[in-house]
C-alpha cells in the first residue's frame, strides 16, 4: 500500500500511505469512535493502519511500554489496529489543571503548565516540527495513517495557531470526512454551517459527509440526505447507527454524563466514584461496571452519595489532587465519606485518590497549585510530597494477601501503570497490598499502596488494577460476602471482551458507511499528492477547486 514519491533531485524519497482525516462539527460526535472502527476495518483486511491525533486534550492518559504518556483515545485505536500504542500517534497531549491551564505533554514527556493563550498563541505552532517528526516515522512503518482531528476545524479563533485539524490534512493532502452527531439536533446545519466557514482550500479536502448516532428507521433521513448533497456538493458516505454498551474504554470526562443516565439499572452491588473537577483515568473502573452484579455510580454531591448507598467508595485519580481534595472538603464530601467509612462502607483509592487518603499533601514546587499543602482525610499514615519529575512506567505487580474486610485479595501477575508526581512517605509503619516486580522492562522488588489495620481501606499507585478478571472478582466476592450473597465465579474475560467490542463496532460501521467509495477516495488522494508540506500541493488543490 506505501509507494515512494520522489522529489526534486536534491530530496529524498518519502513514504506516501494512503491517510483518511475524520473531523467534526464539534467535538463528541464520535470521530475518536469512528476512527477506531476504520482502524479495526482496514487492520481486518490486511493493511498496516495505525491512528494518529497530532494534538488530544484529555484527562484520561495511558503510558506506554518505554514509560511515555499518550491520549486514551489512540490507545483504543492501537488495540483496534492490533499495535502496541505509541506516542507517535498522539506526539502532543494537554491535560487541564484549572484555570484555563494545562500541563503540556510532548513526545509523551511534561514540558510544563501553560495557560491557554500562552499555548495557542505561541507555543502550539512550535509543537508542529514534532507533528511531522511523528509522521514521519510512521509513513516509514504503515501503509494506512486512520487521523482524528479536534473540536471543529472551523473554530475561526483557533486556525492560526491550529495543529491538529486542517493543517494536518493540508500537510498530508488527507480525504476528510466530515461527521455530525445527529442526537445532538441541528447537525444537518452544522454540516452545512462547518463548510461554510472553511475557506475554499478546505472545503476541497471535504470528500464526504457522515451522520452518526442516528436511531430509528435510516429510510426516513432520506430527504435529508438529498438535500445534503445538493446543497454542499459532498457525497454523504453514511449514516451510522447509535451503538449502545460499546465496550471501550472512552476518552474522558465528558462520557460521564452518559453513564450517569445510563446507571439506573439496580444490580447486587453499588460501587459510588467520587467525581471531582479535574477527575483523570476513570478508565480504572469501566471494567468494574461491565459486571453483571455491580453497578459503578459518579456522585458529585453529598446527596447523591448518601443516595447510592454504595457497598464501597472509590477515590479516582485527579490531574490537581490538591485543588480536588479542597472540593471534597468545601462540598462536604469529605463528611458524607468519613460517614459512610464509620458505618461500614470500604473506602478505596487509586493514584490521586490514593493521596488523598493521606495526613497531607504538599506541593512546594506547585507543579499542580498554588497550594503549598493541603490537610488529608487521614486515612493512611502517610504524607505525599509533589516533585517536579512525573513518574511514568508500566508495572507488573502481585497481590500476596490484602486482608480486605473480612476476606483476602490474592493475584499474581497485576498488569498496570504508574503515572504520578508525588513521592509518598509514611509516618508509621503499614502494610503494604502490591509487591511490585516489574517496571517496564525492569525487574525490580518494590512494595507498593497501604491497607489499613482493620483492612476497611486502602490505595494505590497502579492504574488498572481491575482490568485482572480474577482480582476483580474476588474483590466483588468480598463485598458480597459482606452484604449475606453467594459468591461468583469469574464472569467475564476482559480483553476478549475488548476484541469482540471492536469487532462488533467495525461492522456496523462497515455496514454504514460505503466502504467501497471511501478507499477510492483515499487511493485517488495518495495517487494525486506529490509532497507533503503545509499547503497541500497547489496542482491537485486547484484541480480540487475546480471541481467545487
Amino acid at each position: 500500500m506505501t509507494e515512494d514519491i520522489s522529489n526534486d533531485e536534491n530530496k529524498t524519497m518519502v513514504a506516501r500511505p494512503q491517510t483518511v482525516m475524520l473531523m467534526g462539527t464539534s467535538s463528541h460526535v464520535g470521530k475518536s469512535i469512528l476512527a477506531t472502527a476504520l482502524c479495526r476495518i482496514f487492520h481486518q483486511w490486511g493493511r498496516r493502519v495505525v491512528p494518529f491525533k497530532a494534538q488530544n486534550m484529555a484527562l484520561n492518559s495511558y503510558v506506554t511500554k518505554d514509560g511515555l504518556e499518550m491520549g486514551r483515545a489512540q490507545v483504543a485505536q492501537a488495540e483496534a489496529a492490533g499495535l502496541a500504542p505509541a506516542v507517535d500517534m498522539n506526539p502532543v497531549l494537554l491535560k487541564p489543571t484549572g484555570n484555563a491551564c494545562s500541563q503540556v505533554v510532548v513526545d509523551g514527556r511534561p514540558i510544563g503548565n501553560l495557560s491557554a493563550k500562552e499555548y495557542h498563541k505561541g507555543k502550539s505552532v512550535e509543537l508542529w516540527q514534532n507533528v511531522t517528526a511523528a509522521l514521519g516515522r510512521l509513513a516509514t512503518q504503515y501503509d494506512t495513517i486512520v487521523i482524528e482531528g479536534a473540536g471543529s476545524p472551523a473554530e475561526i479563533n483557533l486556525k492560526a495557531d491550529d495543529i491538529v485539524n486542517m493543517r494536518v490534512a493540508r500537510y498530508l493532502h488527507a480525504p476528510v470526512l466530515l461527521i455530525a452527531d445527529i442526537d445532538r439536533g441541528g447537525s444537518l446545519a452544522a454540516l452545512v454551517g462547518t463548510l461554510e466557514l472553511l475557506t475554499p482550500e478546505e472545503r476541497a479536502l471535504v470528500r464526504g459527509l457522515v451522520i452518526n448516532k442516528f436511531r430509528g428507521d435510516v429510510t426516513l433521513l432520506q430527504p435529508a440526505v438529498d438535500f445534503l448533497e445538493k446543497k454542499t456538493g459532498k457525497p454523504v458516505l453514511g449514516i451510522v447507527p447509535h451503538i449502545d454498551d460499546l465496550g471501550i474504554d472512552d476518552e474522558d470526562s465528558v462520557s460521564l454524563e452518559e453513564k450517569e443516565a445510563a446507571s439506573d439499572v439496580k444490580k447486587e452491588l453499588t460501587l459510588a466514584v467520587i467525581e471531582t473537577p479535574k477527575i483523570s483515568n476513570f478508565t480504572d473502573f469501566e471494567a468494574l461496571a461491565d459486571e453483571p452484579d455491580a453497578q459503578v455510580v459518579y456522585v458529585k454531591t453529598v446527596a447523591e452519595l448518601r443516595a447510592a448507598k454504595p457497598d464501597a467508595i472509590l477515590l479516582p485519580g485527579s490531574k490537581n489532587t490538591t485543588e480536588d481534595l479542597l472540593h471534597l472538603r468545601r462540598h462536604g464530601l469529605e463528611g458524607a465519606i468519613a460517614e459512610a467509612v464509620a458505618g461500614g462502607t470500604p473506602l478505596i483509592g487509586i493514584c490521586g485518590g490514593y493521596q488523598m487518603m493521606g495526613e497531607e499533601v504538599r506541593d512546594p514546587l506547585h507543579t499542580e497549585s498554588a497550594n503549598d499543602r493541603v490537610r488529608g482525610l487521614a486515612y493512611l499514615p502517610m504524607v505525599t510530597t509533589f516533585a517536579a519529575e512525573k513518574r511514568t512506567v508500566q508495572v507488573k505487580a502481585d497481590c500476596p494477601a490484602l486482608e480486605f474486610l473480612d476476606g483476602a485479595l490474592c493475584a499474581k501477575g497485576l498488569p498496570g501503570y504508574e503515572i504520578h508526581m508525588g513521592r509518598t512517605d509514611f509516618t508509621v509503619p503499614v502494610r503494604h497490598p502490591f509487591h511490585i516486580t516489574w517496571q517496564g522492562a525492569e525487574r525490580v522488588n518494590v512494595w507498593d499502596g497501604a491497607l489499613r489495620d482493620d483492612g476497611q481501606c486502602f490505595g494505590t499507585y497502579i492504574h488498572g488494577l481491575f482490568d485482572h478478571d480474577g482480582f476483580r472478582r474476588q474483590f466483588l466476592n468480598v463485598l458480597r460476602h459482606k452484604k449475606g450473597l453467594p459468591e461468583l465465579p469469574i464472569q467475564r474475560n476482559r480483553r476478549r471482551e475488548k476484541e469482540r467490542a471492536y469487532d462488533r463496532l467495525a461492522e456496523t460501521v462497515r455496514n454504514a458507511l460505503d466502504m467501497k467509495q471511501l478507499c477510492a477516495i483515499m487511493k485517488t488522494a495518495a495517487a494525486e499528492c506529490k509532497e507533503w508540506h503545509d499547503d497541500g500541493p497547489v496542482d491537485t488543490m486547484k484541480e480540487l477547486l475546480q471541481n467545487e
